[in-house]
């Protein structure tokens, strides 16, 4: 690794962008087309675009329809939608017979990844150490370390910028209890992130545990079923909530995951944000209904010939400790909250699908700490164009995608509003309005309309009643 920048930009960007996934790719795609252009780059630390590869399970779709791509919702004439993608590959007459609204996983990958070869603002193969403000040049600093095809450190760099854009995404989330058996080799305890990577030694195992109601443990539940042999699938499915619901997928519960819901929940106060956010959980944590479907079809096509499968589904269980016994198994202490009951579970491999978290910025952005305004529970202040609110001598802007759930609601991850957000930070970045938004997108009226309180008539005088003769 040399001791020299390998570049010094003098002349400073007018974006960086730190990581490259789904968010920071639609940026990027949106920012090649504005008028008049914008200096741009960004930088990630993997060799290649790739989009949960864990997960791309055959047959798995979307949640959302193919008109969330990168640039769409906010840009239907640009060169990077989907169904340019298609064109481009000669299979736009295949995909109008297919009938398909909500295209599979693999095809959204591999859609991103044709977006990410063509753009030359992408840098594959960099990672962020450091950002630092320069207040002398009134810049953004941007320390990376380019790195080898094995990802060994090659050379160092640094790039200024007047403005940023925080793309680095959630890391899985594996509970306390689990984490000393998901680094013990011996037995497989991996999170559905990696479950394609670990497939074939799950499946090797006697027994298997899958923790998580949500749509990753759906599909790994229903991919192990088809996998394993009628009559001994031997699978147990547990959850912490108290049913394996279906994700709200009605037309006005759709509404929450609109540019209009956004602004209504960023304009609340603070307390009311962190006490709504749990109570959504069905809107992002359910299950799609046509893969309950797919699950309940399995299970009673495996009792056509009498008999039940092994396999045992149950919600509303916590896992409260675990540990390994011998060295091929483990034990996992359950707790049922409604029966106030305890019990012992001994599987031979453990699935975590238990979600995933915002990835913490804080050793990453530590040079811009001083100057980053926070709220009570310590979480940075985010304005309603996606920007962290800094201290006022910082006149750039560091903006940030899917890190703004306590600000912004359930939205913050859904590729539905992935074009609106990169849309309207180019619009607050350039100071213009390169992509014109809709002012309304949404039939419900979230909230009351502000007015002034009506005034209060003054009585009426007393009449004097009429008599006769006068």
């Amino acid at each position: 690794m040399t001791g020299t920048p390998l570049t010094e930009l003098d002349q400073p960007r007018d974006l960086v962008g730190i990581g490259i996934g789904p968010f920071n790719l639609s940026l990027a795609a949106l920012a090649d087309r504005v008028p008049g252009g914008i200096a741009a780059t960004f930088y990630e630390q993997r060799p290649a675009f790739h989009w949960h590869p864990g997960l791309l399970i055959e047959g798995a779709t979307l949640q959302v329809p193919f008109l969330a791509d990168l640039v769409t919702l906010a840009d239907p004439a640009s060169p990077w939608t989907f169904l340019n993608y298609l064109r481009d590959r000669d299979r736009l007459f295949p995909f109008y017979f297919a009938e398909r609204f909500h295209i599979q996983r693999a095809e959204y990958d591999a859609y991103c990844r044709w977006v990410s070869d063509h753009l030359p603002s992408l840098h594959f193969g960099h990672q962020v150490d450091a950002v630092r403000w320069n207040p002398e040049r009134a810049v953004f600093e941007v320390d990376f370390t380019q790195l080898d095809a094995d990802g060994g450190a090659e050379a160092l760099g640094r790039a200024y910028s007047r403005h940023i854009a925080l793309g680095v995404g959630t890391e899985p989330y594996i509970p306390e209890p689990l984490k000393p058996l998901a680094d013990a080799p011996a037995v497989p305890v991996i999170h559905s992130a990696d479950y394609l990577e670990h497939r074939e030694r799950l499946l090797a195992a006697e027994h298997i545990t899958i923790i998580g109601s949500g749509q990753s443990g759906a599909e790994v539940f229903l991919d192990l079923l088809r996998a394993r042999p009628e009559g001994a699938e031997k699978l147990h499915w547990l959850a912490r909530s108290e049913a394996f619901a279906p994700m709200e997928y009605s037309k006005l519960g759709l509404e929450h995951f609109t540019p209009d819901y956004t602004r209504y929940f960023h304009a609340l106060p603070e307390p009311t944000r962190d006490a709504l956010v749990p109570r959504q959980w069905q809107l992002h944590k359910g299950i799609d209904a046509d893969t309950i479907a797919a699950i309940h079809d399995e299970l009673y096509r495996r009792t056509l010939h009498g008999g039940w499968p092994d396999a045992v589904l149950t919600p509303g269980v916590c896992v409260r400790t675990a540990g390994r016994v011998a060295t091929t198994k483990v034990e996992l202490h359950l707790e049922h909250a409604q029966q106030g009951t305890r019990s012992r579970l001994t599987t031979d491999a453990v699935v975590l699908a238990t979600g995933y978290r915002e990835r913490p910025l804080d050793r990453m952005l530590a040079g811009l700490d001083p100057y980053v305004r926070r709220d009570a529970a310590g979480r940075p202040h985010i304005d309603d164009q996606f920007r962290l609110v800094l201290d006022g001598s910082v006149t750039g802007s560091a903006y940030v995608q899917n890190a703004e759930r306590h600000t912004h609601g359930v939205g913050a991850p859904d590729l539905g509003l992935a074009a609106w957000r990169s849309a309207s930070i180019l619009n607050s970045l350039t100071g213009k309005e390169p992509y014109p938004l809709p002012r309304r997108t949404a039939f419900t009226s979230f909230g009351l309309e502000r007015r002034e309180a009506p005034s209060i008539p003054a009585p009426a005088p007393e009449l004097t009643p009429l008599t006769r003769g006068n």
